[in-house]
């Protein structure tokens, strides 16, 4: 499908090539060097944040889960046994730190909700007005699609096409298992291409 084909897949963590640097940070962070963790923070705090906002759905409140996601990493990095896996394991707080906020606000968590979020990119090199209106509308109506979602099915597919995540990890982070993770992402899947059918079938 023309809109599931233009969804970037982009991976929260480091690139592979620069695992061994990142390794390094990682184990000075782990001593109190505050630059080292700086330096992690920058690395993955836009990917925790995208996480956050395509889940909380307000910008200002995945602000402070951001926040408040590294201070609770902070705390624990002498808990992070895999030190190639730290990508996974910041969404991971991320997700309980998401799940407590709404907790806090009243709001059921329901175990078997569902998640959310890709992102739609214009690829034209040289957009018209006419192209902006269109990408800006199918952005639109993939949010409204996206939104419509269960929470939880909504977190695993931001996971495996946001931050490319492979099913193992997002299966440690939702605490499913791996089959669960596998028809939950498909679901949401079947259920975006209903949810948007007839809208992009007609698009150039």
């Amino acid at each position: 499908m023309a809109l599931l084909s233009a969804v970037k897949m982009v991976l929260a963590g480091a690139p592979p090539s620069d695992m061994d640097r990142e390794r390094a940070l990682l184990r000075r962070a782990r001593t109190g060097d505050p630059a080292a963790f700086r330096t992690l923070f920058e690395r993955h705090a836009p990917g925790v944040w995208r996480f956050l906002r395509d889940l909380l759905r307000d910008e200002a409140a995945a602000d402070e889960a951001t926040q408040e996601t590294f201070v609770r990493a902070h705390g624990r990095l002498g808990a992070l046994r895999d030190e190639d896996r730290l990508g996974a394991w910041l969404l991971g707080i991320a997700r309980h730190v998401y799940l407590e906020s709404r907790r806090q606000r009243g709001i059921h968590v329901d175990v078997e909700d569902e998640e959310h979020a890709s992102r739609v990119e214009a690829v034209l090199p040289t957009p018209t007005p006419e192209d902006l209106l269109l990408d800006r509308e199918l952005e639109g109506l993939l949010a409204n699609a996206l939104g419509m979602l269960r929470e939880e099915r909504r977190a695993a597919l931001l996971l495996r096409i946001d931050h490319g995540l492979p099913y193992e990890e997002i299966a440690s982070i939702m605490g499913w298992s791996l089959q669960k993770v596998k028809n939950e992402i498909h679901r949401a899947r079947l259920q975006l291409r209903e949810q948007l059918s007839g809208h992009v079938g007609g698009r150039p």
